[in-house]
């Protein structure tokens, strides 16, 4: 089972209370702002507490909206994919782009809290603007080609990848780099840029397609995931036929305080079902048992 699926909805879920909780703020904030009420003859004195007010409605205005597109894009992915096909790049780059443009509220939020229109003081920098443009190119082109990946398919966090001379599992994909953990746990940082403009081999798609197996395991007892890996590998290696076992790989999805969440993939030829189904149930099987004693240990 994919448990990817079912971690997001979870999170969505409590999304959306947190929605009703700050469109029920924004409706108090807009009563004291707008209604005539006790606090009305102390806005129209202190000048600075109507700014604020009036900023904070600003702030949770549009972390209401770019929560609710975020709410209903991952709504619509998450309906139009299957379990096996839903990918956390996506909901990173949602997230990521969420960042941005609440980032970018925070801070006409706080001219207004200043007294400054935002509109009149960009038009005042603008030569000012435009230095910190061309100073910030680099930067602006890094994020872009994060966004790039994490709404492609052809990288997904997981996938063991080479880039130059460094090789590893991409651990994370941020707006500034990606992210690699190769074989002795050393963390390699890629800058985007570079990821896009340099030959990438990603040894988890030289196939037609994926078998992947999700498992949840207990964090209480010692869990001894290369000897895993290789014991899975091993098995695979009894079906070259029809499997790349050079490809499998075992990666940690998801930490939990009592649990974690591992994924096991391997690229699997086409065209021989039979053989096919036998391999999965040796796998799943294998993984039941390791499981099972786990909880025995």
């Amino acid at each position: 089972m994919n448990h990817i699926k079912s971690t997001i909805q979870v999170k969505e879920n409590v999304r959306r209370r947190n929605f009703a909780i700050k469109l029920l703020a924004l409706i108090v904030l807009e009563i004291f702002y707008e209604g005539d009420t006790f606090l009305t003859p102390i806005l129209e004195k202190y000048e600075i507490l109507n700014h604020v007010i009036r900023s904070l409605i600003f702030l949770v205005s549009a972390n209401l909206i770019i929560s609710l597109g975020r709410i209903i894009t991952l709504r619509i992915y998450l309906q139009q994919r299957e379990e096996a096909k839903v990918q956390p790049n996506f909901v990173i780059g949602i997230d990521r782009i969420s960042f941005l443009l609440n980032s970018i509220a925070v801070l006409i939020s706080l001219m207004l809290a200043f007294g400054i229109r935002p509109l009149e003081f960009l038009t005042s920098i603008t030569i000012v603007a435009a230095a910190i443009a061309l100073l910030t190119k680099d930067y602006i082109t890094s994020i872009v080609n994060g966004l790039i990946m994490m709404f492609s398919d052809q990288l997904e966090i997981g996938d063991k990848i080479q880039v130059g001379r460094h090789t590893g599992f991409i651990r994370d994909i941020t707006l500034i780099n990606l992210v690699l953990k190769n074989d002795s746990g050393e963390i390699i940082l890629i800058p985007n840029t570079m990821a896009l403009t340099m030959d990438v081999v990603n040894f988890s798609k030289n196939n037609t397609h994926q078998v992947i197996f999700d498992s949840e395991i207990s964090a209480k007892s010692e869990i001894l995931l290369y000897q895993l890996e290789e014991n899975l590998t091993e098995l695979l290696k009894r079906y070259p036929e029809i499997v790349f076992a050079e490809g499998a790989q075992l990666n940690v999805i998801e930490r939990k305080a009592e649990t974690v969440l591992i994924r096991f993939q391997f690229p699997i030829k086409t065209g021989e079902k039979p053989t096919e189904i036998l391999v999965k149930k040796v796998i799943n099987q294998a993984l039941i048992d390791w499981i099972h004693e786990q909880r025995k240990a």
